[in-house]
């Protein structure tokens, strides 16, 4: 009987031309979830960029000694017509001891603002009181550097803004000294020398004068600033020890 033919085995398979691509990609997030995320992030961002110009703005960097203003006091001085500008004092050029840069009253003085809020100064400070002639700023810095609030105005502002300064000022006189300046013309200001006295000129630490400059007088936001300020200086005088007359 004869053998029947066997089936030939199918061709083999060609092989597949070029490599395989593997995919090492993980899931996708959703485009909404990362657009949140970068959202949320630059939202806090800002919160913080925020708290820290607070803080650059009322302490001086940390060299306030302890003095600022909150971020809802700083909003009622401006809503006042009113603006505050902290700044540390030039350094002596001298040594250590500011007096060295106002041997006497009629030394030309740099100060880093106007008025002048700290920095170079004669050696024996104003008497303490309410003035309508100009006083010596190169006296008046001292009061700063004793923790004074000075009360300053222009040659322009009227007489009846003047006498609401020194209404202001009988309130509470301790540790405040009031006299006009040549060159704030119709504005009135308030400066401040904050620091710690711990710290005051040793490396180079001297620290922060503060003016507060309006173009009227508000009762309040004058309030806000001398309580912020007034009696700390760097240099630690009591304010009890700055009445008006010593």
């Amino acid at each position: 009987m004869a053998k029947k033919a066997r089936t030939p085995p199918p061709p083999p398979r060609p092989r597949q031309q070029g490599p395989r691509r593997r995919d090492t990609r993980g899931p996708r997030r959703p485009l909404g979830l990362d657009r949140r995320g970068l959202l949320a992030g630059i939202a806090v961002g800002a919160v913080v960029a925020a708290v820290i110009l607070a803080v650059v703005l009322t302490r001086g960097g940390g060299g306030g000694g302890g003095a600022a203003l909150s971020a809802s006091e700083l909003s009622t001085i401006r809503a006042a017509g009113c603006s505050v500008i902290t700044r540390p004092p030039l350094p002596p050029t001298h040594d250590a001891n500011f007096h060295a840069d106002s041997p006497t009253l009629t030394t030309k003085v740099r100060w880093s603002t106007f008025p002048p809020s700290a920095g170079g100064h004669y050696a024996t400070p104003a008497v303490w009181g309410f003035y309508r002639q100009p006083v010596n700023p190169r006296q008046v810095v001292h009061n700063e550097e004793h923790g004074g609030l000075i009360i300053w105005w222009g040659e322009r502002v009227p007489a009846a803004t003047v006498s609401k300064l020194e209404a202001f000022y009988n309130e509470s006189p301790v540790s405040v000294l009031g006299t006009p300046i040549q060159g704030l013309d119709s504005k009135v200001a308030l400066t401040a020398w904050t620091g710690d006295p711990s710290r005051y000129t040793r490396n180079g630490y001297y620290g922060v004068g503060h003016v507060m400059t309006c173009t009227r007088f508000d009762e309040k936001a004058f309030a806000l600033f001398r309580d912020a300020f007034r009696g700390k200086g760097p240099e630690g005088v009591p304010m009890e020890a700055n009445r008006p007359g010593t």
